[in-house]
């Protein structure tokens, strides 16, 4: 309409008719309000939370006592081009599956698995998994070049000191999982141990969803340059994962803050924290 109007000379009128628009379309003016600091707190945490979706900025606006209206943050979520980007294809399950059994309690139930990554120099490194099928929590996130069956025992020795021994834990059927040194860790402490079917790893879920936000939000989004600087940084975002990532399956509630309310709902005392 402006170019019609500027650069060709039409009226108001013969341009707005020439696009099919009506004058007093053309004439409106919106007074809509800029947001403009929202906009600019938006992109602030969009840019410091990369793979988060409108859905848990929404949640971090509200901790900030931002109140804004959920389809007007996805209007200005989607304005200023925060939109993230899926990364790879989509798998759809074949038949009906059945729901997984969740624990009614922490320390009901762990899971552990591997997620693997490397340094700039092209090293390969492993981090061993361990969360609480219950509260979401990770209780440990155990970055080395190798991790054998013994060190897995001792890692877990090592979270059990803080939070007491789980009833089960569940893996899939790795050598360090199968080794004598798991093997006899389980029969020293009376843990049951769950193997998942081979081939079938959303029989640890949890674990496996787990992994998948850890590599999206951390180690796809760092260039780690040692073992020492893999841990820091693997270890800063586990502590944020736990204490202040908004977990979609618990409410918008962080994974701490899901497990204090559920001991101070049950009158249980509060486990220990590293």
């Amino acid at each position: 309409m402006d170019w019609a109007i500027n650069e060709r000379g039409h009226s108001q009128r013969r341009a707005c008719g020439l696009v099919g628009m009506e004058p007093r379309v053309y004439r409106h003016r919106s007074t809509r309000p800029g947001d403009w600091d929202l906009r600019g707190r938006l992109r602030e945490l969009a840019g410091e939370r990369r793979r988060f979706g409108y859905r848990r900025l929404h949640i971090l606006l509200a901790r900030e006592g931002v109140v804004v209206n959920r389809k007007k943050l996805y209007r200005l979520y989607k304005e200023e081009r925060l939109v993230v980007r899926k990364r790879g294809g989509c798998k759809r399950a074949l038949g009906t599956r059945a729901p997984m059994t969740i624990p009614q309690g922490a320390n009901q139930r762990w899971s552990v698995d591997f997620a693997s990554d490397a340094l700039v120099d092209g090293r390969r490194f492993r981090v061993l998994c361990v969360i609480d099928d219950f509260t979401r929590e990770c209780l440990g996130t155990i970055v080395d070049n190798s991790i054998t069956g013994e060190r897995v025992s001792r890692e877990l020795d090592h979270i059990a000191r803080r939070r007491g021994y789980p009833l089960l834990v569940v893996s899939d059927n790795g050598t360090e999982f199968t080794s004598n040194a798991m093997l006899g860790w389980q029969q020293d402490h009376g843990v049951e141990w769950h193997y998942i079917a081979p081939g079938k790893p959303m029989q640890n879920g949890l674990v496996e969803s787990f992994i998948g936000r850890l590599r999206d939000e951390c180690l796809n989004e760092h260039v780690f340059t040692s073992y020492r600087h893999a841990r820091e940084l693997i270890e800063e975002w586990r502590v944020n994962y736990n204490a202040r990532r908004p977990h979609t399956s618990l409410e918008g509630l962080t994974p701490m803050e899901f497990a204090s309310r559920f001991r101070k709902d049950h009158n249980q005392k509060p486990l220990t924290y590293r």
